[in-house]
């Protein structure tokens, strides 16, 4: 359910069982809920009062650790933050007692580094603790896949109605609130209004344009007779509604998309109902406002 992508071949992301080098730079992973990593993307990670190694941001080389957190959530309310991290000098805490288990940045280490297997962590996978949130930077989020595939995976079903998403500018969504969709002139998919049910895939459209300006339209869509294309070349790519159909889906990872994620196109525009708009910077940026507000109430108290 949760894999690397290896979009980052030229950082290394050790076997969890092999000792980290000082001054190395790493791949690392840090479970937390979704809404959380909206905070740490905005204002950055903060490190733990506490923990088994004391002070720090709590990380692991290991993917499947990382996943599990936090052990509190169903699975579908969790994401991974991957990030690189320059370790800095290592300390191996590999016994519960150790005499600097929770001291040992106080003697001069970045990180400490408890080994698999070791008796300190129930799960016996690796852990690090970093000091320092500066040594991090983070690179993006990992969800887990049955969130972005698996209701995409499967076929509309004709005469159904379905929530999908469509990602535009600020400027555009006041025309379409107003006005209603209309037609792209050509697509891949031909003439139509290009959704998906992949809300991750909206939120990166336009392409062109910066997260603060860009928005998802959340709609409803009676999808009509449905036409899978799922191959570039398909006989019926752009002639599908000339055969009968009022939506055309191409479905996840079929080589037609370069994210990999479906797509669909509804020919009519009135088969979609305008629901809510979504402000996908809006998502990120309010939640740490709303953080640092508390710290400065906090400190002015």
């Amino acid at each position: 359910m949760w894999a690397e992508d290896d979009l980052y071949p030229g950082v290394p992301c050790l076997q969890s069982y092999t000792e980290p080098v000082n001054g190395k730079i790493y791949l690392m992973y840090h479970g937390t809920s979704r809404y959380t990593a909206q905070q740490i993307m905005a204002c950055g990670f903060r490190p733990s009062a506490n923990g088994m190694l004391g002070q720090g941001v709590y990380l692991s080389r290991d993917l499947n650790k990382a996943s599990r957190y936090p052990l509190n959530l169903p699975e579908h309310e969790r994401v991974v933050i991957r990030v690189q991290v320059n370790v800095g000098r290592v300390k191996k805490i590999d016994y519960q007692g150790h005499p600097m288990q929770k001291t040992w940045h106080d003697h001069g280490y970045d990180t400490a580094w408890c080994p698999p297997n070791c008796g300190m962590v129930p799960s016996d996978l690796e852990e690090d603790c970093v000091w320092d949130p500066r040594r991090i930077q983070i690179i993006d989020i990992i969800y887990p896949k049955v969130l972005s595939l698996s209701k995409c995976n499967t076929n509309p079903v004709s005469g159904q109605v379905y929530t999908m998403y469509h990602g535009t500018s600020m400027e555009a969504a006041k025309k379409i609130r107003k006005e209603g969709f209309r037609q792209s002139v050509a697509g891949m998919l031909g003439r139509g209004v290009y959704l998906s049910r992949d809300l991750e895939k909206a939120r990166r459209y336009p392409l062109n344009l910066q997260a603060y300006q860009r928005v998802v339209l959340k709609v409803e869509v009676n999808v009509g007779r449905v036409k899978k294309i799922d191959k570039q070349g398909h006989p019926l790519q752009n002639i599908w509604h000339d055969h009968g159909y009022d939506t055309a889906w191409c479905p996840p990872k079929c080589g037609m998309v370069p994210s990999g994620l479906e797509e669909d196109c509804v020919w009519d525009p009135q088969r979609i109902q305008v629901i809510e708009m979504i402000y996908p910077f809006l998502e990120v940026v309010l939640p740490c406002l709303f953080f640092l507000l508390l710290i400065l109430i906090e400190i002015l108290t």
